[in-house]
């Protein structure tokens, strides 16, 4: 006679809790994201240490898929592509930020 025992964990259940963290990780870097900018625009602070942090955790991930190989075939090419568009806007920022304060 076999008794039913219940499934704790499925891939299922992997896969949505998986969402879950990253539904929560992208909460927190965008956050942290806000309050840099909400230091520099309203109180004029450097919030350095905070952009870091949004850095190396969204590298985290990153580091751990490339060394288990699972990264996309052009994943490279989109890097590259992004942080070149990433320093023009911020130029194009910067360039407006200094010419609006020396008026």
């Amino acid at each position: 006679m076999t008794t039913r025992q219940d499934v704790q964990r499925d891939e299922r259940t992997v896969a949505v809790a998986n969402a879950s963290y990253k539904w929560a990780g992208i909460f927190i870097i965008f956050a942290l994201l806000i309050d840099v900018m909400c230091r520099a625009w309203f109180f004029d602070e450097a919030a350095w240490d905070l952009m870091a942090l949004a850095v190396v955790t969204g590298a985290i991930p990153t580091m751990y898929q490339a060394r288990h190989k699972v990264l996309g075939r052009h994943f490279g090419r989109k890097v590259v592509l992004l942080a070149l568009l990433g320093g023009v806007l911020g130029f194009v920022v910067a360039t407006i930020v200094a010419m609006t304060r020396a008026m």
